[in-house]
């Protein structure tokens, strides 16, 4: 409705926050869906001896998610928030069609190839919007919220494919989910959801005037030049290098260890439902305690993880432990990286420069799965997880040596802002 004056915050724009927040739990359970048993299905109804041949699909996935991501960055501000959203779920259509009827792997991997966009520009999309809506004060809940949905519906389709596998064929409970979840996501995001460019423009105004600037601009500062947005681009390809190990060869790794799909699938659950609710948290706390410290723990937590998967052997019960302290790791890390990210950017560079950290940290899914099948088929899987666990707390180790500025540094905030969060930092 035109003439509605533009306000910021939490409040102010709960029917939409509430709405995309819900969406991208749609966005979260596409992926969810192959979680359990996509690996699995590559090992069984394929054939497939190799793990980097059965890691080919997440590949295929992070090389598509991270272009689409830096391209959703670009455009944002050009196109609209509201028309790469509904790209987004577009793209998804295709995913159910290629997995039920392919006659071989390479289909499979083509498919992925459209989740990859449409996990892209559907989460970019449900990021940034949320950060709009919401302004400066609440970024850390806004995306703790929206990040928390978004792996609780990972966790919830992991874990109900991993239990209807022993009933159902599994390629056929990925095929059905796929098309329900895609049909009722494009839905809502069609007739429901509105943009939020006007809010940026809001927002911008306290700021006063700025370009967006060119995206090759904002590739190099978010890249190389700043340090603190360097630091948090590989930090973000780390953790996601360790979620592709997770969801390619964490399924493997159990099953060569005796253990049956439907406790595959409930590892494999554990592990983004507890990131999934812990950002509930993680993301608030952010705002208070700042942006760093909780980056630093979070990388130390799952490189500790990791090892205790390996120190396990493949054990049941020290995987769930495993996966529970992974998931906590990740949730102190994962809103909180997007969020200092946010921190630095004026509001109409935010899209370009949430692009660029999201491009390296979802290339984190390439460089895990291709560096993990590679090591796994060569020196065997409890060998890959010992690599990437030492590169996790190295990455840990090099956020914790970057200086935040104090343009940087997340202020902590008063009891008084606490009961009323409209106050002003003074």
């Amino acid at each position: 409705m035109t003439g509605v004056p533009v306000r910021l915050g939490l409040r102010a724009n709960a029917g939409q926050f509430a709405l995309l927040v819900a969406l991208n739990a749609f966005v979260g359970a596409m992926v969810g869906l192959e979680r359990s048993v996509l690996p699995l299905v590559g090992k069984d109804d394929f054939g497939l001896a190799s793990k980097s041949a059965i890691l080919s699909f997440v590949v295929a996935f992070g090389v598509a998610k991270a272009f689409a991501n830096l391209a959703a960055g670009g455009l944002a501000h050009r196109v609209g928030r509201r028309r790469l959203l509904l790209l987004g779920w577009l793209l998804a259509l295709p995913v159910p069609i290629l997995i039920a009827t392919a006659p071989s792997w390479w289909l499979i991997v083509v498919a992925n190839l459209f989740l990859g966009l449409n996990q892209g520009f559907a989460w970019s999309m449900t990021v940034v919007m949320k950060i709009d809506l919401v302004g400066p004060a609440r970024r850390g809940l806004a995306l703790g919220l929206n990040e928390s949905a978004g792996y609780l519906g990972v966790a919830a389709a992991a874990l109900a494919t991993g239990a209807l596998a022993a009933t159902f064929a599994p390629r056929t409970i990925v095929w059905v989910g796929a098309a329900l979840i895609a049909g009722v996501g494009a839905a809502i995001a069609l007739v429901f959801i509105r943009d939020t460019g006007a809010h940026v423009l809001e927002e911008q105004r306290a700021h006063g005037e700025a370009d967006a600037g060119s995206l090759r601009a904002a590739f190099l500062r978010g890249s190389v030049s700043d340090p603190v947005l360097r630091a948090c681009s590989q930090a973000g390809l780390v953790n996601n290098l360790n979620d592709a190990l997770a969801w390619g060869l964490a399924p493997l790794y159990l099953a060569a260890h005796g253990a049956s799909i439907a406790k595959v699938g409930i590892v494999a659950a554990v592990y983004p439902g507890v990131w999934g609710a812990s950002q509930l948290v993680t993301g608030w706390l952010s705002d208070y305690t700042g942006r760093k410290p909780l980056i630093v723990l979070g990388m130390l937590v799952q490189a500790g993880a990791l090892a205790l998967l390996v120190a396990g052997a493949g054990s049941f019960a020290p995987a769930v432990v495993a996966a529970v302290l992974l998931g906590v790791g990740t949730a102190l890390v994962y809103p909180t990286l997007i969020a200092a990210v946010s921190d630095i950017a004026q509001p109409v560079e935010r899209a370009q420069l949430v692009g660029v950290y999201r491009f390296w940290r979802d290339s984190g899914f390439v460089v895990g799965a291709l560096l993990t099948g590679l090591v796994a088929d060569a020196l065997g899987a409890g060998a890959a997880i010992a690599v990437v666990a030492a590169l996790t707390a190295g990455s840990g180790v090099w956020v914790a040596a970057t200086r935040w500025t104090s343009a940087t540094r997340q202020r902590r905030k008063t009891a008084a802002q606490t009961l009323n969060p409209g106050t002003r930092t003074p």
